[in-house]
């Protein structure tokens, strides 16, 4: 890219999760705030689109009022709301997203959900409510075996911190191979099945492609063991939810800690909020204090690059829907 020394950055938020304040970014460039039912009126003349909310739709209801745009960035590590077909055949804007800012936020919360289900805690909370004492024996962790279904960064990490505490770790990713610094045996996405029936956990933190959408169907669940448990952190389409509903109900599966669903909010009469054995949370795993820092920190850097003329860092391949450099 060549230097642009002044650029225009539009900025779509929800008008609730704005950016945090940012001298630097004022002095960077001429910023043009806008919620999704102004996002076409501040596009016009914007060289640099930051979709800050990050879950809205509005940058492809907006994108007719595209006209000098040269970079499209993310606030988040997935892609998604992004990949609609005029962004994707516009090769000349460039897009990035904010990968490796929840990498170690994710794996976190991917452990202590493994401790947690191992660990039996949400009965103990239930129990403690009821002022009931009641022994029980719990699970060990260590010598357990965990799927970790995705090899990207958030996906290497979950498997860093999983092997250290003691489980034993394979992937799935794109193309196998047998001595993977993280994940140690990576199984080939299409013998997703046959790698299913040895974990004891499954964790899923795959993008949502079209190669990857209702991955997780009734002929995967059906692969998994009666006492397996099933951890989402991805994207919830990556999962068929009638589909894993059906498992959970019928005994399929042991349990089922969902961090995203098919679509969120979860609805308040799904099944889902009250079957034993699921754990729901709201799209927060990896969202820690401090975080929104973390997310401008990485435009900044990245604005940096793009003013003086450098190549950006974590730019997505439009075809795949995903970084696949670094």
């Amino acid at each position: 890219m060549s230097p642009l020394a002044r650029p225009v950055v539009a900025v779509l938020h929800d008008g609730t999760d704005v950016l945090p304040p940012s001298t630097e970014l004022d002095q960077l460039a001429d910023v043009r705030p806008a919620v999704a039912a102004e996002l076409a009126d501040v596009l016009p003349g914007a060289d640099v689109l930051l979709a800050w909310d990050f879950s809205s739709g509005a940058v492809e209801r907006a994108w007719h009022a595209v006209d000098s745009l040269r970079w499209v960035h993310t606030a988040s590590a997935g892609v998604d709301r992004l990949l609609f077909p005029a962004l994707l055949q516009d090769s000349d804007i460039v897009l990035t997203n904010s990968r490796g800012v929840f990498d170690q936020p994710i794996a976190e919360y991917v452990l202590g959900l493994v401790l947690a289900f191992a660990k039996d805690l949400p009965t103990t909370v239930d129990l403690q409510r009821e002022h009931r004492w009641q022994h029980r024996e719990t699970e060990r962790i260590a010598g357990r075996r965990a799927l970790v279904i995705g090899t990207g960064p958030i996906g290497r990490a979950t498997g860093r911190l999983l092997r250290a505490a003691g489980l034993l770790v394979e992937g799935v990713g794109r193309r196998a191979r047998e001595d993977d610094p993280d994940l140690g045996r990576v199984h080939a996405s299409e013998d997703l099945l046959t790698a299913l029936p040895d974990a004891d956990f499954i964790v899923c933190a795959a993008p949502l492609t079209p190669a990857t959408r209702g991955m997780i169907d009734a002929a995967a669940l059906a692969a998994m063991r009666p006492d397996a448990r099933f951890i989402n952190v991805g994207r919830g389409a990556l999962v068929v939810e009638d589909d894993l509903i059906a498992a959970l109900g019928t005994g399929g599966l042991a349990g089922a800690a969902l961090d995203v669903v098919a679509s969120e909010p979860l609805s308040s009469d799904s099944p889902l909020w009250t079957m034993p054995g699921v754990v729901i949370s709201p799209h927060m795993s990896g969202d820690v204090k401090g975080w929104r820092s973390e997310l401008l920190a990485l435009f900044l850097a990245n604005l940096r690059r793009y003013r003086d003329g450098e190549a950006l860092d974590n730019v997505v391949d439009k075809a795949r829907g995903y970084v696949t450099t670094g």
